[in-house]
């Protein structure tokens, strides 16, 4: 009996039904269907996925600027592979397996504009030079007690949070709602996504998760999963969730920290670690973090609202400074044993897409690492040092100087890099046609 056989059968007698298959799109949303288990078995290694996800905008408009696919192929197929590897069950959907697929072209090869395949591609490059990758995704979120009907009768105004006040780490705010929360911890856990760490933050129903560490991809994948699991939970309980970098200009933002380490490939120690102190190559690391993110910034600040967040006094940095245990700067070194010295990434938040935005930083770090670059000085204060290198302001500088950027054409190619940087124009040029309730307020009756 071979593998997938193997697969059926387990899963026939644990009175599976069904299976959930899902790729991400450009945007990090998760895309996909079920199949029967017959299909599942019959297809396993040679399935037909429409291309259209890398035809459209996170709200189903066809781009008119992008080559890989449109009305002039026709949106084909492209060959998706099943991870057999990623299995997990869904707790919440009784009878339900769930995989993740790898994408591919036509003659088999990796899709180098696939999300997940970016980071696969990096990795790779990573495990080549010797190196291995550990990451970890903590989110912020905020909570409402609406539905997708709701926020669209309401309009988006006048929402009623998961709970009011200010409570951060609040043990009573979790307590009074330990139905869902108690659920999103235990349902997480038995979806193969478990959290170290969970809290209230400071603000109206909006909570903190820190999901486990692991290798890059799987740590990608569980980052990807707990965003949309997260939302089909909380959906049974009334709630729904908002991962936006910023939902409100009166309070703070989502973030969307990336934890990360390099270990020796094949034994897993923890280069970053030396002496009871931070190693060379933490530094190099760190120099490229410093040096290239502003380049890259478009992969790990996706969207318009991103670079709402990125303002003074908001808990988010606003330049590519570094520091030891320090909060206000982009990149926090964080120092402890063998096991536990990383690196904070604090510029990503909660609307990145997992996988670009760890291949960006992985990028980064391991470019500044073959250069043997030194980095600045660490940073007292990051929203008052003077002196560091700036991070594009908006989604428009982000995306040109993504564009422009010869480290991300060396570590993404350009197939990758036209791609995304059109669907990136794409969105601005969305976001410039549109009237906000700022212009409507500011001069309806004021010009």
């Amino acid at each position: 009996m071979n593998e997938i056989d193997q697969i059926v059968a387990k899963l026939r007698d644990a009175g599976v039904h069904r299976v959930k298959l899902a790729a991400t799109d450009i945007d990090g949303v998760l895309r996909g269907k079920y199949v029967s288990l017959d299909k599942f078995a019959s297809a396993y290694n040679s399935l037909g996925f429409c291309d259209v996800i890398f035809g459209w905008d996170i709200g189903d408009v066809l781009y008119d600027n992008c080559r890989y696919t449109g009305w002039h192929t026709g949106y084909p197929d492209t060959q998706a592979r099943i991870d057999l590897s990623s299995m997990r069950m869904i707790p919440w959907e009784p009878g339900t397996a769930f995989f993740l697929m790898d994408l591919l072209t036509q003659q088999g090869e990796p899709l180098v504009i696939s999300p997940r395949q970016v980071l696969e591609g990096v990795l790779e490059r990573a495990k080549q030079s010797g190196f291995s990758a550990k990451f970890a995704a903590e989110y912020e979120f905020w909570l409402f007690r609406e539905t997708p009907h709701s926020l669209r009768e309401k309009n988006f105004h006048h929402l009623t949070p998961l709970s009011p006040g200010m409570f951060g780490y609040s043990v009573l705010r979790a307590s009074q709602n330990a139905p869902l929360v108690l659920d999103i911890i235990d349902q997480l856990a038995g979806f193969d996504v478990a959290l170290e760490g969970f809290h209230t933050e400071t603000g109206p129903g909006v909570y903190e998760a820190a999901i486990c560490v692991d290798d890059a991809l799987r740590a990608a994948d569980k980052a990807v999963l707990f965003k949309t699991a997260v939302k089909e939970i909380a959906a049974r309980h009334g709630v729904l969730p908002t991962f936006m970098a910023k939902w409100s200009a009166d309070l703070p933002g989502s973030s969307g920290h990336l934890h990360q380490s390099l270990g020796c490939d094949g034994n897993n120690t923890n280069v970053f670690f030396e002496n009871g102190a931070m190693s060379p190559l933490m530094r190099q690391y760190i120099a490229g973090l410093t040096a290239f993110i502003p380049e890259l910034m478009v992969m790990i600040a996706p969207t318009v609202n991103s670079y709402k967040r990125t303002v003074p006094g908001t808990w988010a940095p606003i330049n590519a400074s570094w520091g030891t245990d320090n909060r206000t700067t982009a990149i926090r070194a964080i120092m402890g044993s063998a096991k536990s010295t990383r690196i904070e990434l604090r510029l990503s938040a909660a609307d990145m897409n997992p996988y670009l935005a760890m291949a960006a930083s992985l990028a980064a770090g391991l470019e500044g690492i073959e250069r043997k670059l030194d980095p600045p000085p660490p940073v007292v204060n990051g929203y008052e040092e003077k002196g560091c290198s700036s991070l594009p302001r908006d989604l428009g500088e982000a995306t040109m100087q993504f564009h422009q950027s010869a480290i991300a054409r060396k570590w993404f190619g350009d197939c990758f890099v036209e791609h995304f940087a059109g669907t990136r124009e794409w969105e601005l040029r969305q976001y410039r046609r549109a009237v906000t309730d700022w212009e409507l307020a500011r001069y309806f009756e004021s010009v």
